[in-house]
């Protein structure tokens, strides 16, 4: 079993990234470990740049992983993927959302979004394994957009050694009831991206 772990969230503003950190903080209190959530830096409006911290282990001292020591890399957004990726240790992992949003400085300048492919090469540099996910596209399977977090976490549960149904539990006592059934649709597509199953229905 995990007694220790280092997630970083990151993402823009809107996609859910502060949530599904809590829920990620929630699962290492349910596991019955100390967990410490950060603060969050940047600007959580929609559009702004979000990142937060969660940190699992026997006692947490700071809520912040520092550079070069974070476990899993959890990104909502593509590109910023790539602009955290310095923060994994050595053989760490990266679930990584495909959506592109662009970004303030590339829409009112000359600056171009790198292509996809470019992204992901130089994110496979850097982690022992990159986890892709067509979150916004699988939420919309599910039946409810504002699903993608629950999709990302559903990924992030099959790599570590933790029981699903701890994940699940904690997604749907955050969600108000009525939308217990999609997320529990939505959490069954992202398991399977993770665990690379056909998702045909």
């Amino acid at each position: 079993m995990i007694t220790t772990l280092n997630i970083l969230f990151v993402g823009v503003g809107g996609q859910g990234v502060l949530t599904a950190s809590d829920i990620a903080a929630q699962v290492g209190l349910d596991l019955g470990l100390d967990a410490k959530k950060s603060e969050v830096h940047g600007f959580a409006q929609r559009g702004g740049v979000v990142d937060s911290h969660v940190r699992w282990a026997p006692v947490v001292g700071s809520p912040t992983s520092e550079k070069g020591t974070v476990d899993v890399l959890m990104a909502f957004e593509l590109l910023e993927a790539a602009r955290w990726a310095d923060w994994l240790k050595p053989g760490g992992m990266i679930v990584v959302n495909r959506q592109q949003i662009v970004p303030m400085s590339v829409s009112l300048s000359d600056a171009v979004y790198p292509d996809e492919g470019t992204l992901l090469a130089a994110l496979g540099e850097r982690a022992s394994r990159v986890v892709v996910v067509d979150a916004l596209r699988l939420a919309e399977q599910a039946g409810n957009t504002r699903t993608v977090n629950t999709i990302m976490l559903a990924a992030l549960s099959t790599l570590l050694e933790t029981d699903a149904e701890i994940w699940e539990n904690a997604i749907l006592r955050r969600v108000p009831q009525r939308y217990a059934d999609v997320n529990g649709v939505a959490f069954r597509l992202g398991r399977a991206v993770g665990l690379g199953e056909s998702l045909s229905q």
